[in-house]
């Protein structure tokens, strides 16, 4: 089951033995096994009693709150694991230590790869596409990373690499109902741009959860500039991830015509665009199952869901900050 979405307005989240049970107007819409679920993510307007959120934190089952529209609001998880060397780890390596330097060397390094990757692999598959000139704008942003030794002048590559994805995505997009123009995302005015900032808000959900089972300080990062609030280590760690799972689903719920137009709503006063919530079910339907999609793990050498690969990633990098390794590879794949 892994994580379960509750999309249902004003739905009521209760437990039943060793069950979570979701009703509305007095009808269950929902019930599984406690011992089948990861994580909770409500998005919307709902009631949770207390004894489930007693249960949810006993069994250390983080619990996400967001707005209908994707908005992340809050979270509600159990007390961070007893393993202070981890945190202590972290601590020591804050700021432009060598070790932070190298891992958000990394953190780029393994986007901006994943970012060539897919343009080679849609040009690959679509031959009237030529992407050739943005894949060598991210080469170009990738060939100084290792020897570049200031944060700063690598947000600056992850920037200039991030551009050159952006500025082709709307290639990427085969379903002449919608196109991009550029990354909008407070707030996403336009479909396209709506989907991607709602993928990215579960797949934070999602990292934040491996990364506190390891022992992280999810708001102690590295690449991410620290800010009240802003949980950086977990948007860190995201970073890999963005393009091998979000961007994946999103064009793939596009191209594949899974979503229409008639799916999404715009607010007329801020012009935010949404999605229904028969586009969310859909949305979510799909998110789930690239979660659980297997892929041979280049470092661990064995087949992984990215679901287990979020937790993996954070282990390699909780080894590394307390020295055991050498180095933090990302995941990158071709």
């Amino acid at each position: 089951m892994g994580t379960v979405y509750i999309t249902q307005e004003d739905a009521f989240i209760g437990k039943v033995d060793e069950r979570l049970n979701v009703k509305f107007d007095k009808k269950t819409i929902l019930d599984v096994p406690l011992i089948k679920v990861d994580g909770v993510v409500v998005l919307g307007r709902a009631t949770i009693s207390p004894a489930t959120i007693s249960e949810l934190l006993e069994r250390h089952i983080p619990l996400t709150f967001l707005t209908e529209n994707g908005r992340y609001l809050g979270r509600l998880e159990p007390e961070v694991t007893k393993n202070i060397f981890v945190r202590k780890a972290q601590w020591q390596a804050a700021g432009e230590s060598a070790q932070a330097i190298h891992v958000v060397q990394a953190f780029v390094r393994g986007k901006l790869k994943n970012y060539r990757n897919s343009l080679i692999r849609r040009q690959r598959e679509c031959p009237d596409l030529d992407l050739s000139e943005n894949v060598t704008r991210i080469e170009q942003a990738i060939a100084p990373i290792d020897t570049t030794q200031s944060i700063n002048s690598l947000r600056g590559l992850e920037g200039a690499g991030s551009a050159a994805y952006f500025g082709c995505f709307n290639q990427l997009i085969r379903a002449k109902e919608f196109t991009f123009n550029s990354r909008i995302r407070r707030p996403p005015t336009d479909p396209v741009n709506s989907l991607l900032s709602f993928g990215y808000s579960l797949l934070r959900h999602d990292v934040q959860g491996a990364i506190n089972i390891v022992g992280f300080d999810p708001y102690l990062g590295y690449l991410h500039c620290d800010r009240y609030g802003r949980p950086s280590l977990a948007l860190d760690v995201m970073e890999e991830f963005r393009p091998l799972v979000v961007d994946a689903v999103v064009l793939s719920v596009l191209n594949k015509g899974l979503l229409t137009p008639t799916d999404f709503v715009t607010e007329p006063l801020s012009g935010a665009v949404s999605l229904t919530p028969e586009g969310r079910k859909t949305f979510l339907r799909l998110y789930a199952q690239k979660k659980q999609s297997e892929f041979k793990h280049p470092v661990m050498g064995r087949k992984c869901t990215y679901q287990e690969a979020f937790e993996l990633q954070a282990r390699l990098l909780a080894k590394y900050l307390m020295g055991e390794t050498e180095k933090y590879p990302p995941l990158v794949l071709k």
